[in-house]
């Protein structure tokens, strides 16, 4: 016998309940109450959208989907309702079933620009630059200002002067009613991609600059935080107090960590990985942080803090590992080993390596002028807002630096560097080194990466579809005294 549909208080009542537990810490009372509206809750609404931002905020993937999908099916239906749902779908490893829906829709609602959009996203995400072109193209026929489908579209190809797509872009930029701050930022950045291309730099570095210059004022950065928060890492655990916690009785590790700073070559080492017929998938998850919601500002009093709250359970950090494995199979299956490239990681690496001991890590390093540039040329879309700076790239490449040095220092059995400059110059020396660290044989299909058939959702989708290249090293030294910000900042 099925219960009742909840009443709006109880299910507000519900919510409000899971936002407190989580206040306490207490991530599995929040997932138990989110669970029970599931079962219990209206089939479809509006709310729908906010109760799957708390899931994905705690890592309960299969609620987030769950959540996507009964707000999507709010009547009356609605394009962004769809589209929503659609990109929760992809963003928790669906993109099957998203591209499933589409095709149920009616020919006239298939070539609906921002559908067009979206397949063509979607194409370019599995390496399929033509057919990904043919969408934006498809969009941009019908709506020739869409600016995120131009932006796509130039990802998909290398602009040429005389190019009359570099010409419609140049024109879009002189046109008065463009005023929305990030559509027009995101238009320079697609010019800057272009001149780029062209090598006219000076072009290109101009409306880089102007773009990172609107998107700063719509998106702060507070470096004095994060220098806060990396100065108590390194502070925190050191060989002595990481001594003083009581030990993971955690076995074995389902993930392989990729680390490094964005654009350093980390979607190139996934990718390797990927390719090895028992690796099933990876990118960046962002699950290791909903897992260690117990531990307070994952700091070491927030450990200490966690572990006497445990009381006498025989294994509490064990615990937070077999919490982490298994939203890894909510999002992937039970099978196969999965890469981790979760961004930011160094400023967790002790939790991280702590409570997964037999953990391994490969951690990219990258010239940190070629990586300070592709850094800001980069349209990230959400979750770098150092990279509208040069000032800031600076700045924070030195932290990074300070972290890598630390936990290298810390754990050098189980951090492996991995030179990007080495790794694509001799990829028949570095690809087997790689696989010995991970913990898997080496298969000749790492070498053959480009050729994997999977999903990418990053800027370098395009770029690790095709063999190793060496053409990437020492890019930066096109725009010489430029880059004489990040160099200043980086120097401390």
């Amino acid at each position: 016998m099925t219960s009742p549909p909840a009443t709006n208080s109880a299910a507000t009542n519900r919510v409000l309940a899971a936002v407190e537990a989580l206040k306490r810490l207490d991530r599995d009372g929040a997932v138990a109450l989110l669970r029970e509206e599931v079962r219990e809750g209206p089939p479809n609404g509006e709310r729908w959208q906010s109760i799957g931002r708390l899931a994905k905020q705690i890592g309960a993937v299969d609620i987030q989907r769950e959540a996507a999908r009964r707000f999507a099916a709010t009547p009356p239906p609605t394009l962004s309702r769809l589209l929503y749902g659609w990109g929760e779908l992809v963003e928790t490893g669906r993109s099957r079933e998203a591209r499933e829906q589409v095709a149920r829709l009616a020919e006239k609602h298939r070539q609906i620009p921002q559908v067009q959009h979206f397949l063509g996203t979607q194409a370019v995400g599995e390496g399929k630059a033509e057919e990904g072109a043919s969408h934006f193209r498809a969009a941009l026929a019908q709506k020739p200002a869409m600016i995120e489908s131009w932006s796509a579209l130039a990802m998909t190809k290398t602009f040429a002067p005389g190019d009359p797509d570099l010409a419609a872009l140049e024109k879009l930029r002189s046109a008065p009613g463009l005023t929305d701050p990030m559509l027009r930022s995101r238009l320079l950045y697609t010019l800057g991609k272009a001149y780029h291309d062209c090598r006219d730099f000076g072009a290109a570095f101009e409306a880089y600059s102007e773009g990172a210059a609107l998107r700063r004022g719509t998106e702060t950065f507070d470096y004095d935080a994060m220098e806060r928060q990396a100065t108590q890492a390194l502070t925190d655990f050191t060989p002595e107090r990481m001594a003083r916690l009581r030990p993971s009785g955690h076995s074995g590790s389902r993930a392989i960590f990729v680390n490094g700073l964005p654009r350093s070559g980390s979607t190139l080492t996934e990718t390797i990985l990927t390719a090895h017929p028992d690796i099933a998938d990876g990118g960046e998850i962002n699950l290791l942080r909903p897992a260690l919601i117990p531990v307070a500002g994952e700091t070491m009093i927030g450990a200490h803090e966690f572990e006497a709250a445990m009381g006498d359970h025989p294994d509490p950090w064990g615990t937070l590992a077999r919490t982490y494995e298994g939203l890894l199979a909510e999002r992937f299956g039970p099978e196969g080993r999965i890469v981790d490239k979760t961004l930011q990681q160094s400023l967790r690496m002790g939790l991280l390596l702590h409570t997964l001991p037999d953990a391994r890590v490969l951690w990219m390093r990258r010239s940190p002028e070629d990586t300070a540039l592709s850094c800001f040329r980069t349209y990230f879309t959400a979750g770098v807002p150092w990279s509208w700076s040069l000032a800031d790239i600076g700045r924070v490449f030195a932290l990074e630096d300070r972290l890598f040095a630390h936990w290298v220092k810390l754990f050098p059995e189980r951090i492996m560097t991995v030179p990007y400059e080495e790794l694509v110059s001799a990829p028949d020396v570095w690809i087997p080194k790689i696989a010995d660290h991970a913990g898997v044989s080496y298969d000749r299909a790492m070498a053959q990466f480009h050729r994997q058939e999977r999903v990418v959702r990053t800027a370098s989708a395009m770029q690790v579809r095709e063999p190793m290249r060496t053409d990437r090293v020492g890019q930066a030294e096109a725009y010489g005294p430029l880059l004489d910000e990040f160099r200043a900042a980086y120097a401390g």
